[in-house]
């Protein structure tokens, strides 16, 4: 993909929200390592990034930041996102209207940028939770009308070093016990953060991507069972990993009770009802086959490969 940096679609500047995540953070280093100039949206001056990248004080609720962030780019990359909410209000007000009023900044002064946004495999099934729901509204925002190019790319569960949501599971089959979260049967795909990384790249310099919606996954389409991700850590880790059963009402129960102790408290709760529902939906599988064709990219990071990333060589 190193070519793809030499693109003039990557010439910089390059506008980014949502740069000191996890997806965010990681593209922005690899831009910043081929000396492209990266501009980031984000909500304090000492924020955790190269001292190379111009920093753009405010938020998704900054119209004035918004306009600096997106004046005279060549390239938005709209990576900012929740993926923590006590309702669908907490997420919409980020998901949302944030990504509304992105839009809306682009279109009126700069409607010929290059949009990517980064959504979620979530958003194929809304009915699941308010973040899955959140985020298919926030692609509803893009249609003929939009006024700008845009893409929207949706990767499954992301992983790598960096990554904070799967990390405590591995690290957990790591040391020999695995939480079955799924349900019996289940397949759950998986997609390595220079992977994602790639992909965004490849979608920015490629017009056959232009106004259109892509799921993203390593080779493995049809995902993978609890048993084959046991096996793999095992194999990497040389050591018996054993399942750990978690029944779905037992799942859903704990939801509800970190949604009560998130109102009490007043903290954006990770684990609700719907993120049950996600964790133990039974078919998480992508059909990466329209994005390859339409860009010419290709997942480099097999399961070993990307957990020894993760967890080390062994």
């Amino acid at each position: 993909m190193s070519e793809l940096l030499a693109s003039p679609e990557l010439s910089g500047p390059i506008a980014i929200t949502g740069a000191t995540g996890f997806v965010g953070r990681a593209l922005t280093l690899r831009l910043v390592r081929a000396g492209v100039v990266v501009r980031a949206l984000v909500r304090r001056a000492d924020a955790d990034l190269p001292e190379e990248v111009e920093r753009v004080r405010g938020d998704l609720e900054s119209p004035a930041a918004l306009e600096h962030l997106v004046a005279g780019t060549s390239l938005v990359v709209h990576c900012a996102g929740t993926v923590r909410g006590i309702d669908r209000n907490a997420f919409d007000q980020v998901n949302v209207a944030g990504t509304r009023e992105l839009l809306a900044r682009i279109g009126q002064a700069y409607p010929g940028v290059r949009l990517i946004h980064l959504s979620s495999l979530a958003a194929r099934s809304p009915e699941l939770s308010d973040y899955a729901a959140s985020k298919r509204a926030s692609e509803a925002l893009y249609g003929g009308d939009t006024r700008c190019r845009w893409t929207l790319l949706r990767p499954t569960a992301i992983y790598g070093p960096g990554d904070r949501e799967l990390a405590p599971l591995f690290d957990s089959m790591a040391r020999g016990w695995a939480p079955r979260i799924t349900v019996v049967g289940a397949r759950l795909t998986l997609i390595h953060i220079d992977d994602v990384v790639d992909a965004i790249l490849a979608a920015a310099t490629h017009s056959e991507c232009v106004d259109g919606c892509f799921e993203l996954a390593d080779a493995r389409n049809d995902g993978y069972d609890w048993a084959e991700l046991c096996a793999a850590v095992s194999a990497l880790r040389q050591r018996r990993v054993r399942e750990v059963p978690i029944p779905p009402r037992l799942l859903t129960g704990l939801g509800w009770i970190n949604v009560g102790l998130a109102r009490l408290l007043r903290y954006a709760p990770m684990l609700s009802p719907g993120k049950a529902r996600e964790l133990t939906h039974s078919d998480w599988s992508c059909d990466t086959e329209p994005f390859r064709r339409a860009s010419g990219w290709t997942p480099q990071i097999d399961l070993p490969t990307g957990l020894a990333s993760v967890l080390g060589p062994g």
